[in-house]
């Protein structure tokens, strides 16, 4: 699941609706809303993320974040590490044969470590 797939997910447990109920409400198949909440399905298309916020009737700063993140949901990450030094490829190349296998706490400290631009708090 991409983390924009599981804030459409949490807005719609809130509301109490079905899949189904929302793919019909906007016009689209329940399959593809399926697949876009799994991370089966690469990035939705910002008109339908503007009527995703429209069908919620989310605020400006709800909306923003729903924004930021569609920008962090590309389920297939492509790390362009050309020209950069070796190890940054090794690095690379670890993390992708890893990162299935990476317990959800060590994910955690990561992405804390990543957010803070590597440094110490």
């Amino acid at each position: 699941m991409t983390p924009f797939g599981a804030k459409m997910r949490e807005l719609r447990a809130a509301r109490e609706l079905t899949l189904k109920r929302m793919a019909e409400d906007l016009q689209i198949s329940a399959a593809y809303l399926s697949a876009l909440e799994h991370g089966k399905r690469g990035r939705p298309r910002r008109m339908l993320v503007l009527q995703i916020a429209t069908y919620f009737e989310l605020g400006w700063e709800e909306q923003e974040e729903l924004d930021a993140l569609v920008r962090l949901s590309d389920p297939r990450v492509t790390v362009d590490t050309a020209g950069l030094p070796p190890k940054t490829t090794e690095l690379a190349n670890e993390f992708a044969r890893r990162i299935r296998h990476l317990p959800e706490a060590t994910i955690d400290r990561l992405l804390q470590i990543l957010r803070n631009d590597g440094k110490q708090k």
